[in-house]
């Protein structure tokens, strides 16, 4: 009941209304649809998120609360209609929310191969006693819920901050429109639009900064989080939408930040923040975005993992939130990780672009001649389980006795395929390499002797050593065992030769 203590923070504040109203929620998660639909991973956990926030800064209380996972359609419709006859008898004033996390289309919901028609579950809402009741639906193409008869579906939130909402009517709000795809991320671990639902629940919503999330400060941080998330994804934009009835104008509010077993956390600005609980394998807990105006969060203590993302690389750490006085995340105690050493990780990063530059020496591939020495350039590509890379060659060596003097170059490009191994800034990478190259030899003798141009190809295998010099900046030092074929001449006859070298590369790459 500390919650409905706060009436300022907690309240449905109208001119008609004195008491504070009690609050029931139902939350429901599927992973489970129908026929041949993929099952989702994260449904489930978008639900026992959405009820954990609740329950802990929504002010619902537990006998108020239920939640509902794998479940069906039956037990979904008899758990709302209980909660309805509750709120009916009760008659004190109240609001009720309805969540669901799962597969749908523009009809029903599906829950493990039953379907709850979308018409029913509106009824159901609307026929609740309760003088506010809110219905979120996670789900593709749930936008058919806010259609409005005679009218166009409004694809931007068309609420202000300050605005005054509904204390006795509806609202609907659904995470994709009426013909889209709502996407989970494995990153988050959850679908976009609950996972930034629930991060401005936590607080990252609340733009003026009072210590109450309002409806409107909620719906708001949910639809831009989604948007922008799901605008860099394969399946394209997301779109979350809502629909109003109203009747008396109230503000509401749904979380109130300062519970006495919490502690606000603080985070620095100009980057955004991802949060699990206990270590990295843990479920995320909420995101701080770059451009969030509120940098607050509400956390349990405990001891969380953070993962901070800049322009180019992550911090990445663990953090201990301490109960009492409100703490700032301090960013020095966590580790600066390149992209690349993201994509190997499989950090949510598909690949990851260098260029390199440097100088190369080889052993010859003539008797008694000087090492190849020249230029190296090249291209590279990380990507989670190999580095690819294409690169340009070019080297010169020499050759002298008492009647000849030669000139050998060596111009080409070849393909590298490594696999690296991380530790700190030092990265070890093993692989093979193939190219093709011109060889050239110029002659300077007593008698005539023109120069000569020969094919050659080459394959072998290659060792790198790569540390870190600055954020963008690396040095990579690598040595490569190569065998070499080609047409060697001598006075009597032209013969395919196999000739075995080692080559020493130094290169600074700059990461992109």
């Amino acid at each position: 009941m500390r919650l409905r203590a706060a009436p300022l923070a907690m309240g449905l504040v109208a001119s008609a209304a004195a008491a504070d109203p009690v609050r029931y929620a139902l939350v429901v998660g599927q992973n489970a649809g129908e026929g041949r639909e993929e099952t989702l991973r994260y449904a489930e956990t978008d639900a026992r998120r959405m009820r954990d926030v609740l329950a802990e800064l929504g002010g619902v209380l537990p006998e108020n609360l239920v939640l509902l996972r794998s479940t069906d359609a039956e037990t979904m419709r008899s758990a709302l209609i209980r909660l309805n006859d509750r709120i009916r008898t009760s008659g004190a004033p109240s609001m009720l929310i309805v969540f669901y996390s799962g597969h749908a289309d523009a009809t029903a919901l599906h829950l493990g191969g039953t379907e709850l028609a979308l018409e029913q579950l509106e009824a159901l809402v609307r026929g609740s006693a309760a003088s506010f009741r809110l219905l979120i639906v996670d789900a593709c193409r749930s936008g058919a819920l806010t259609r409005v008869k005679g009218g166009t579906q409004v694809a931007s939130p068309a609420i202000e901050l300050g605005e005054r909402l509904p204390a006795d009517g509806m609202v609907f709000w659904s995470s994709s429109s009426a013909n889209e795809d709502a996407q989970e991320s494995d990153e988050i671990g959850g679908s976009f639009f609950t996972h930034y639902l629930v991060s401005g629940l936590l607080g990252a919503a609340d733009e003026d900064k009072d210590g109450a999330v309002t409806l409107g400060e909620a719906y708001r941080h949910a639809y831009e989080g989604t948007l922008r998330a799901s605008s860099r994804t394969l399946a394209g934009v997301q779109h979350a939408t809502f629909r109003h009835e109203t009747h008396g104008m109230a503000d509401i509010v749904l979380t109130a930040l300062a519970a006495h077993d919490r502690t606000l956390v603080t985070f620095p600005a100009g980057r955004d923040y991802l949060l699990w609980s206990g270590g990295a394998d843990g479920n995320v807990v909420a995101e701080v975005g770059a451009h969030d105006a509120e940098r607050r969060v509400s956390l349990r203590p405990g001891r969380y993992f953070v993962r901070a993302r800049g322009a180019d690389h992550l911090l990445e750490g663990t953090m201990t939130v301490r109960a009492g006085s409100p703490q700032i995340l301090d960013e020095r105690g966590l580790e600066r990780i390149e992209y690349a050493r993201l994509v190997r990780k499989g950090r949510g990063w598909r690949r990851s672009d260098s260029l390199e530059v440097g100088y190369t020496v080889r052993t010859p591939l003539w008797s008694n001649a000087n090492a190849c020495q020249g230029l190296v350039a090249g291209w590279v590509v990380d990507l989670p389980l190999l580095s690819v890379s294409a690169r340009a060659l070019a080297c010169r060596g020499s050759f002298q006795n008492a009647y000849l003097k030669s000139t050998n170059d060596e111009i080409g490009g070849e393909a590298r395929v490594l696999h690296a191994w991380d530790f700190h800034r030092l990265s070890l990478s093993a692989g093979g390499l193939a190219g093709v190259s011109a060889l050239l030899q110029r002659f300077d003798a007593m008698g005539d002797a023109p120069a000569r141009t020969s094919a050659a190809a080459h394959v072998g295998l290659s060792g790198v050593a790569t540390v870190d010099l600055t954020r963008d900046l690396y040095l990579a030092v690598e040595v490569d065992a190569l065998t070499t074929f080609f047409l060697g001449a001598t006075v009597d006859e032209t013969a395919p030769r196999a000739v075995f070298s080692v080559r020493g590369n130094m290169l600074v790459g700059k990461r992109f």
